[in-house]
Order: structure tokens, then C-alpha cells, then sequence
């Protein structure tokens, strides 16, 4: 949806601006086209030892920012860019500033998984607060428990509608099984299969080490059915090749997967190429690399619809939930 920035009577939302980072300038540049505003011209750089630099090149002072800029690869990096983007956006005077984070990087340290360790999500979402950010809005976060991460207003969106479209477009539902790849992903397949009205099944899977899984047995009737894998993360691609494997040898007549974030990292993309997936679909919130949009099977569904139109409904003080009912 349009977004008119000079609106600013009779209920029209303040004038916004879009301020983006260097972690995914093609979605930053697609969110503004959808809104049909201009990105804010500011200088992102590093010095010669990798500090990074920014300045913002437009006045600031009094307006409704949004900051678009994904903790990906490399996460620390970014991370600091937005940091220090939020650093110079306060002390322009910005009345508000929201984070618009696609991939929340760290979110899978959300507790300790062992004694010594940290909650890395916690102090990200304690550095993002302290920077000055004032609401932060992202895209399905591995746990939803981290919005309490923060003590600041936090939206978390679901690329949910945009695979829905995608799948009903291009198969048939009544032969279709959702199938959530651990036992810990079932609320998020059942959320799925809900919508498009079929039934789900669950890959049992014991991992050994991080970055390894083993799938050991399928929870569910796949036998002559199209599977399709739903995650919020593929990493290494470890689980999602096994659980391909698993459901094939169980009966299921393809595998498809939907994952939001692809990540991606290693070896993982010739790992899915050479997988029994028939297609991995996976968001734009994480840039794709050369090597991903070369892959055969597979598919970058855009998600700057659903950012523009949820920055909007913000910006007009509008509900955002109501864009998943």
C-alpha cells in the first residue's frame, strides 16, 4: 500500500523516513519502491581498519524513522552498523526510531543450553534498547519469547501469508501433508496447515552436535503425499536433507521446504542442490547470495509487500496483527 509521507493532517500519519544499512540494500530499496518513498541518503563506510562510519545526510530533526538493516552475515558487523545508525539518528533529533530487522541475528542463543553460557539474544535486544531505538519490528523470530526480550514495543511478523499465496498458486492442497522438521517447529507447521486446511506430520530428530542432525523416524501418514518442510531458519541444511530423506523412505511422493531466513552458511547450498528436496523456497529478509540465486531448486519469495505495508499501519498509528487474521 502507497504510503503519502505528506499526509500529516486530519488523521494522516507523521512524515517517515527509510534509513537502511549495508546488510540488505535490495530489500531496503524494494520496501521504499512498495511505499513509494525515497531512501534517506546516509553514508555507511568502514575506515581502514573496519570501523564503521555513518552519516546521515538529511535532516532528521522531528521525523518518524525507520531503520531497515538485517543482523546477518556477517552478524556483528551489521549489527554494529545498526547501532551506530540508531546513535546517529538520536542525536539528529529523530522523534521516533524503529529497527526494522527482517533477520534477528543471535536469536537462537535465546537461553543457556548449558552452564557458563549466555543469553546472546538478551544482550542484543539490551544493546538495540540502549542505542536509543524506540520500537523494533522484525520477521518470525526462532523463539517468540524474545519480544520480552525487550522492554520496548516489539512486532513480530509471519512470512506465513506470503507461502500460503505461494503454495496454494502452485499446488494442490488436498495432496498436500505440512510436515515440521523437529518436534520443537509443530506450533509453526500447525499454524500453516490451518491455513491452507491439511494435515501435519513431525520428523522425530536427535541431534548430535550443533550443526548435525540425524533423522530418525517420521510422526504421521506421508505415504503418496507432497510434503512440505516449514522452518524459520535453514543453516547448514543438515536438517532439512535428512528430513527430506526420512519422508521419501517413509512413501511421500516429493519434498518441498519453506523456510523464512536462508541462511545458508558453508556448503549448505550445494548440499540442497544435491538433496532429494524438490524446492527450498526461502525469504529476502537475508540477502541472497550468488550461489543461492544460481541454485536450481531454489526460490526467494519477496517479503517488502508485507514490511511496507506493516511500516505503514505503524506509521498511521494502525493495527499490524490484523494483517495475519
Amino acid at each position: 500500500m502507497p504510503f503519502d509521507s505528506r499526509d500529516n493532517q486530519g488523521g494522516g500519519a507523521p512524515r517517515i523516513k527509510l534509513v537502511a544499512g549495508n546488510s540488505n540494500r535490495p530489500l531496503a530499496e524494494a520496501i521504499c519502491a512498495t511505499l513509494k518513498l525515497p531512501m534517506t541518503k546516509a553514508l555507511v563506510k568502514r575506515f581502514a581498519d573496519m570501523e564503521v562510519f555513518v552519516e546521515v545526510q538529511e535532516n532528521m530533526r522531528g521525523e518518524d524513522v525507520y531503520v531497515l538493516q538485517s543482523t546477518s552475515f556477517p552478524t556483528n558487523d551489521h549489527l554494529m552498523e545498526l547501532l551506530i545508525l540508531v546513535d546517529a539518528l538520536k542525536r539528529s533529533m529523530a522523534r521516533r526510531i524503529t529497527a526494522v530487522m527482517p533477520y534477528f541475528g543471535y536469536a537462537r542463543q535465546d537461553r543457556r543450553p548449558g552452564p557458563r553460557t549466555p543469553i546472546s539474544a538478551k544482550l542484543v535486544a539490551n544493546l538495540i534498547e540502549r542505542a536509543g531505538v524506540d520500537r523494533v519490528m522484525t520477521l518470525d523470530l526462532h523463539a517468540g519469547q524474545i519480544q520480552g526480550f525487550f522492554d520496548i514495543p516489539t512486532d513480530n511478523l509471519f512470512a506465513a501469508p506470503a507461502m500460503v499465496r505461494d503454495i496454494e498458486e502452485h499446488y494442490d492442497t488436498s495432496k498436500l501433508v505440512v510436515v515440521s522438521p523437529d518436534v520443537g517447529g509443530v506450533v509453526r507447521a500447525r499454524g500453516l496447515a490451518k491455513r491452507i486446511n491439511v494435515p501435519i506430520a513431525i520428523c522425530d530428530k536427535r541431534r548430535e552436535r550443533p550443526g548435525e542432525s540425524e533423522v530418525m523416524s517420521v510422526i504421521g501418514d506421508v505415504r503418496g503425499k507432497r510434503c512440505i518442510l516449514i522452518d524459520d531458519i535453514v543453516d547448514s541444511g543438515g536438517t532439512l536433507v535428512n528430513a527430506a530423506t526420512a519422508l521419501l523412505e517413509q512413501g511421500a511422493s516429493d519434498v518441498m521446504a519453506y523456510i523464512t531466513h536462508g541462511v545458508l552458511s558453508n556448503g549448505a547450498v550445494s548440499k540442497i542442490v544435491n538433496s532429494q528436496l524438490k524446492t527450498l523456497v526461502i525469504t529476502d529478509s537475508i540477502q541472497p547470495t550468488e550461489a543461492v540465486k544460481a541454485a536450481k531448486n531454489i526460490k526467494v519469495l519477496s517479503i517488502a509487500p508485507l514490511l511496507g505495508e506493516a511500516i505503514a499501519r505503524t506509521a498511521r498509528e494502525e493495527s499490524v496483527s490484523s494483517l495475519f487474521h
